[in-house]
C-alpha cells in the first residue's frame, strides 16, 4: 500500500510538472508574437496610467535564448531617451577599451621665474567627461608645487580636440540653466556647473543658501519663501534668472524639502572657467592679472602640468548610474577621428555596428545621450546589443555601470522590494513624451533575462508603475 502510494504521488508530480512546462511553453509562444498579451499586471498597470497598448514596445528574452519570453510591438521605432546611452557605453567599452583615459595639459609660453610668469597660459583639453571640481584643483595645485604664484599674462582656452557647432542650451527644452543641456566642450570644467545648497531654517521661517562651488564676484539674491506643503516636484516651484554675476531664486520652497542640492548651469563656458579659476587660484595664494579666451597653444609653449582622467570603466558609471548627459555626449565624442565631430562618432559607431553583423533598420543616432527628439531604436534592435554585451569580455564593465534595483543611482528608491532589490541592472530614461528601462535583471532561479521596456505616450510619466511591475514579474 505505502508502495502504491509512493508510485500514485510521483505520478501525480510527473503530471502536474509536464501540464506546467506545456502551460509555460504556451504562454511563451504566445508571448513571443508582436502585439502578445502581455503579463496581466504590466497590462493593468498601462491601463491605470491610460497608456495605449500600441505606444509601448517591449522584449524580454534570456541572455542566451533564441526565442523572447515577451515581444510586444518589438520592432517598432522608439524614442529610446536615456537608455540610448547603453548603446554609447557599450561602443566605447570595445572601441576605446576600459582603461581609456583623457588628459588635460598646462603649457605656459615664457618660463616662470621667481614664481611669475610674465607670458601666458594655456590649458588644451581632450574632452576629459569628469574634470570636476576637486580634479580641477588639483591641477591647479600642480601649477602652484611648480612654483608658479603670479601669472602676468593671459589663460588661453584651448578646445581645438573639438570641431563643433555653436551649442545653444536653450533649444532642447527652454531650459538654458539646466546642467543637462550643457553642451559637449572639449575642455569642460566641473561639468560647466555652480551648486546651490537650498536649506529650509524651520525656526527663522527663511530659505538659506549655501554656495558649494566657489566663483569669483559671484552674488545670490535669494527670494525664495519657505511654504508649507509636500516637496513633490520642488524644482519646478521657483524661478532662476542669472544677470552677469548674479543669480536670482524666486518662489517657493517647501519645508519638507528639508535640505536639496540645486545645480545650475548660469554662464557660457569660457566665462565660467574664469570665474572658477580666479576664485580656486585665489584660494591657493595665488595672484592673476589677466583675462580668459579661446584660441589655440602654440608648438613652442612648454608642458609644465598634466592631469589624467579616471578610466572609462569608471566614467560610465557616472554616466549610466546618474544618466549624465554631457558626460556621455563627451564620450560619444570620443570615438571621432581628431579633432573630434558628432558625425566622426556617428560614423565609428556605424561601422561597429557593421562588423558586428547587427541589423538595426530603425536606429537613428545623433548625439549619443537620448537627451535627444529624433534618437530611435527598436526595442529589439536594443535587445541585440545587450544580448551581444553580455558575450563580451567587458560585460562586467557595462552591466556595473548601471543602476542597481532599490540601491543606486536612478533605481535608488524604485524597486526596493523583497523579489527586486538589488535583482536588476537596469538604465533609466525619460524625456517628455517617452520613458524606458533596459538591462539585465536575475530571476528567482538564477536565470538572467534582457529586459527592454519603451513608452512613447504623452502620459509616459506615469509609466514607471507598468516598468516595475515587468520586472517584478520576471524576478519572481
Amino acid at each position: 500500500m505505502a508502495q502504491f502510494r509512493f508510485f500514485r504521488k510521483t505520478l501525480f508530480s510527473r503530471f502536474m510538472r509536464l501540464a506546467l512546462f506545456f502551460l509555460t511553453t504556451s504562454f511563451c509562444l504566445r508571448a513571443a508574437g508582436t502585439g502578445a498579451p502581455l503579463p496581466d499586471t504590466v497590462a493593468e498597470a498601462l491601463k491605470t496610467a491610460g497608456i495605449a497598448q500600441e505606444n509601448v514596445s517591449i522584449v524580454v528574452q534570456g541572455v542566451d535564448k533564441e526565442t523572447p519570453l515577451v515581444s510586444h510591438n518589438a520592432d517598432q521605432a522608439m524614442n529610446p531617451a536615456s537608455v540610448m546611452k547603453l548603446l554609447t557605453s557599450y561602443a566605447a567599452l570595445e572601441l576605446l577599451g576600459p582603461a581609456f583615459t583623457w588628459k588635460t595639459a598646462v603649457f605656459s609660453d615664457a618660463p616662470v621665474l621667481d614664481g611669475v610668469l610674465e607670458g601666458n597660459l594655456y590649458f588644451r583639453g581632450s574632452g576629459d567627461p569628469r574634470l570636476a571640481l576637486e580634479q580641477f584643483w588639483l591641477l591647479l595645485r600642480q601649477l602652484r608645487s611648480r612654483g608658479l604664484k603670479d601669472i602676468r599674462g593671459n589663460l588661453v582656452l584651448d578646445r581645438s580636440a573639438y570641431s563643433l557647432p555653436a551649442h545653444n542650451p536653450g533649444v532642447f527644452d527652454n531650459e538654458p540653466f539646466r546642467p543637462y543641456n550643457v553642451g559637449p566642450n572639449a575642455l569642460l570644467v566641473n561639468f560647466q556647473s555652480l551648486s546651490l545648497t537650498l536649506h529650509p531654517d524651520i525656526e527663522k521661517q527663511y530659505v538659506e543658501i549655501f554656495v558649494e562651488t566657489p566663483f569669483h564676484n559671484l552674488r545670490i539674491d535669494n527670494q525664495l519663501k519657505l511654504v508649507n506643503g509636500a516637496c513633490g516636484d520642488w524644482r519646478e516651484k521657483f524661478n532662476v534668472d542669472i544677470a552677469g554675476g548674479m543669480v536670482r531664486l524666486a518662489g517657493d520652497y517647501p519645508a519638507n524639502c528639508n535640505d536639496k542640492l540645486l545645480h545650475l548651469s548660469p554662464w557660457p563656458a569660457d566665462e565660467q572657467f574664469e570665474r572658477l579659476f580666479r576664485a580656486l587660484w585665489r584660494e591657493l595664494g595665488g595672484t592673476w592679472q589677466g583675462a580668459a579666451r579661446a584660441g589655440v597653444t602654440p608648438p613652442v609653449a612648454q608642458k609644465i602640468a598634466v592631469h589624467k582622467s579616471p578610466p572609462l570603466s569608471e566614467i560610465i558609471r557616472d554616466i549610466n548610474k546618474y544618466s549624465n548627459n554631457v558626460m556621455a555626449r563627451q564620450v560619444f565624442l570620443a570615438l571621432s577621428g581628431s579633432p573630434a565631430t558628432v558625425e566622426g562618432a556617428a560614423r565609428a559607431v556605424w561601422r561597429w555596428l557593421e562588423r558586428k553583423k547587427f541589423a538595426l533598420p530603425t536606429l537613428v543616432l545623433d548625439n549619443g545621450s537620448g537627451l535627444s527628439r529624433d534618437g530611435r531604436i527598436s526595442a529589439n534592435e536594443l535587445r541585440q546589443i545587450l544580448q551581444d554585451a553580455w558575450k563580451s569580455p567587458f560585460m562586467p564593465e557595462l552591466i556595473s555601470s548601471l543602476p542597481l534595483a532599490g540601491v543606486d543611482g536612478t533605481l535608488r528608491k524604485r524597486l526596493g522590494g523583497l523579489s527586486t532589490y538589488g535583482r536588476a541592472h537596469l538604465k533609466t530614461g525619460s524625456l517628455k513624451g517617452a520613458r524606458s528601462i533596459a538591462g539585465y535583471a536575475l530571476d528567482s532561479r538564477g536565470r538572467r533575462w534582457i529586459i527592454v521596456f519603451m513608452i512613447n505616450d504623452p502620459k509616459s510619466g506615469a509609466g514607471g508603475p507598468a516598468m516595475d511591475a515587468l520586472v517584478e514579474w520576471i524576478t519572481r
